[in-house]
């Protein structure tokens, strides 16, 4: 190979949209267009994104061979639908389709406003929605034979695609599910009957369904909240149908629910109503037939073809709850969920899918260090603190530093290195505090976080002492498998322990994050404990503070204790 290789890859056409660059085969960089708008889940042409990949890799936009977008407008074409459906897909309403189309209109050539707003003369490619979904986590998962799927709110029409992968290929086997027949739209559908954010929220659900009780009979109608979901949405082997009386969204998509469901379930809440038992019944019996749909199809698939190692991504795969119930199933050995697992990751799949397609020479590694996002020298750093007027120091062991001051259970802004692309915030874009004790939690929640009480935090542990603390068999360094804490380790790190006894961990190795490794070590040889409660470094509603200047306006706004960027120390 006598040229470089460089792919432009771009999520854009829905929300989180991102852009990624790889080169020759390996992930240079990646970029979220929220973290420069302020806006989450902005749905807005990625150019600050784009400018900084650019920018990290010491390129122009010139030196680009190809463009790929993680979406194909074309196949809500009427007629062009035909040419993309199969036989297990004759089922698909002709209606739906229309009303797809209406839903997802552009008035405008997608590769004319790309190329004009990038003056970009190349070759610009698109892939299927869900196929980017499994090559962004079947590539990098570094597992030569896997099973791979993906399942979300929607692509061009499919919620779900599913492909056995081996030696670099991937066969699709199911084509999935089709509009309006998806878990991650009816998940959102609850979330905005339970008064959250669509596309935002969900994982708010997620936190609220284990303090519910999807047992409970309701009176009016003689079932459970469980017996009725399961009337809700009907399975056939890897098909599931949801019933459409009980939802609105593929007819009007501000309503979500049908007025059954209200009538049946109780009044959708406020956003700032009082969160009642029948809230938190629906989120509990959502939840677990959302588990037992997945588990059931995964059941099928180790029936049918065998396979040992497991590739989620979509939407779907950012239920943490979810994949600790398929590692606790141990129908895999391992599992792969990518931390850009929902639509911001498909830029990176279609990096891989176009890499792929220009060269079968490159072969694709492991990949596990996803901190591809902005970076900042130290002179750019203390240039910032010193606009913002702040006092600093630059201690000659920050992370001891840093150590002694979690130990008096401060809460701690760490900014570190190259920010983390998805939504998790794996040590780079972190607030950091003790473990314990058990108040630590709501501490974090009164002073900076401002959310939901029972929404809980997450651990980070240094990997070899992962087995002392918690249920797993492998490792979880993108903090998307909750476990189960361990009994007699429940009292030692009370500020990350959910009401039903699970933890969304992040282990930490060696490797990855030097320098988050290097603080959780200090911590340990301080206070004997190998963890410390790990969230993102925003406020509620916010994205994740992407700039120096971010995380100085952010520390000075709330009630962080002491401010770690780079090498530079701020207390207040």
């Amino acid at each position: 190979m006598n040229k470089d290789i460089v792919i432009l890859g771009l999520n854009y056409g829905g929300h989180d949209t991102s852009a990624c660059l790889m080169i020759n085969g390996s992930l240079i960089a990646g970029c979220e267009e929220e973290r420069y708008t302020k806006q989450k889940h902005t749905r807005d042409f990625p150019k600050n994104a784009i400018n900084d990949c650019l920018k990290k890799a010491d390129i122009t936009i010139n030196d680009v061979d190809e463009i790929t977008l993680s979406y194909d407008p074309k196949l809500l074409k009427t007629e062009n639908f035909d040419s993309h459906i199969s036989d297990t897909r004759k089922n698909f309403k002709i209606n739906d389709l229309e009303k797809l189309k209406e839903l997802r209109k552009q008035d405008f050539d997608l590769e004319d406003f790309i190329r004009n707003e990038l003056k970009f003369s190349g070759k610009i490619t698109s892939h299927l929605h869900h196929l980017c979904h499994l090559a962004s986590c079947y590539y990098p998962s570094g597992f030569n034979d896997a099973l791979v799927i993906s399942h979300d709110g929607i692509g061009e029409v499919d919620s779900s695609l599913m492909a056995i992968a081996s030696n670099g290929e991937l066969e699709i086997f199911h084509h999935g599910n089709q509009w309006p027949n998806s878990l991650g739209l009816l998940y959102a559908a609850i979330t905005d009957y339970l008064g959250w954010k669509y596309n935002s929220d969900e994982g708010i659900v997620m936190g609220l369904a284990p303090y519910g009780d999807d047992t409970k009979i309701l009176k009016s109608v003689g079932k459970s909240y469980r017996e009725i979901f399961k009337e809700i949405i009907k399975t056939n082997e890897f098909n599931y149908e949801i019933d459409r009386t009980w939802i609105a969204f593929h007819k009007v998509r501000s309503k979500w629910v049908s007025d059954k469901f209200i009538d049946t379930f109780g009044s959708r809440r406020t956003p700032e109503g009082k969160v009642e038992e029948h809230h938190k019944d629906v989120a509990c019996a959502l939840q677990n037939r959302l588990e037992e749909i997945i588990i059931e199809q995964l059941k099928l698939c180790k029936k049918k073809f065998n396979l040992k190692k497991l590739c989620f991504a979509g939407g779907i795969a950012l239920n943490c709850s979810l994949n600790g119930k398929i590692v606790e199933s141990k129908l895999f050995d391992e599992i792969f969920v990518p931390p850009a697992s929902g639509d911001n990751g498909t830029a990176i799949g279609a990096c891989y899918l176009s890499t792929k397609n220009v060269s079968n020479e490159i072969s694709f590694k492991r990949l596990d260090n996803y901190y591809i996002g902005s970076e900042f020298s130290s002179e750019c750093i203390e240039d910032s603190l010193r606009r913002k007027n702040v006092k600093y120091q630059k201690p000659e062991n920050p992370e001891k530093f840093i150590a002694e001051k979690l130990n008096e259970q401060k809460i701690i802004g760490w900014f570190q290195g190259g920010a983390e692309f998805g939504p998790r915030a794996l040590g780079n874009r972190s607030i950091l505090t003790s473990p314990f004790p058990k108040e630590m939690k709501d501490i974090l929640n009164s002073r900076v976080k401002f959310r939901e009480e029972f929404r809980p935090f997450a651990p980070a542990i240094l990997s070899e002492m992962t087995n002392e603390y918690f249920e797993i068999s492998q490792s979880s360094p993108h903090m998307l498998i909750a476990v189960t804490v361990k009994e007699d380790k429940i009292s030692d790190i009370p500020a990350v322990v959910h009401v039903d006894n699970s933890a969304r961990v992040q282990t930490v190795d060696k490797t990855n994050n030097p320098k988050f490794r290097k603080l959780l070590e200090e911590f340990f040889q301080l206070t004997g404990c190998p963890v410390l409660l790990n969230t993102s470094f925003n406020v509620k509603g916010q994205p994740i503070v992407n700039s120096p200047d971010d995380a100085i306006d952010c520390f000075l706004s709330t009630n962080i204790d002491v401010l770690a960027v780079g090498d530079f120390i701020v207390e207040k």
